[in-house]
């Protein structure tokens, strides 16, 4: 997953962000909406991170929902195939 399909699945996708960062209120994640440089803004006030470690932290996270992604995709190929 991109940045771009993080923006276009907020909806779907910020509960996992939630769950990564709890220090993130509801109102953070409404702000963020999908948008990387609002998520380290946010990431460097509630968890006082240096930019840096802020942005490799975010991208590291949306690489790992890319991973997820495939994970859920071969799971339901997988029920498909043995109906």
């Amino acid at each position: 997953m991109n940045w771009d399909q993080v923006q276009g699945k907020w909806k779907q996708t910020k509960g996992k962000f939630r769950e990564q960062w709890g220090n993130l209120t509801d109102d953070d994640l409404d702000v963020i909406a999908g948008q990387r440089d609002q998520l380290v803004g946010r990431l460097q006030e509630r968890y006082g991170l240096a930019k840096e470690a802020a942005q490799e932290q975010a991208d590291a996270f949306v690489r790992g929902l890319n991973e997820t992604d495939a994970d859920v995709r071969r799971e339901e190929r997988g029920r498909a195939a043995g109906r």
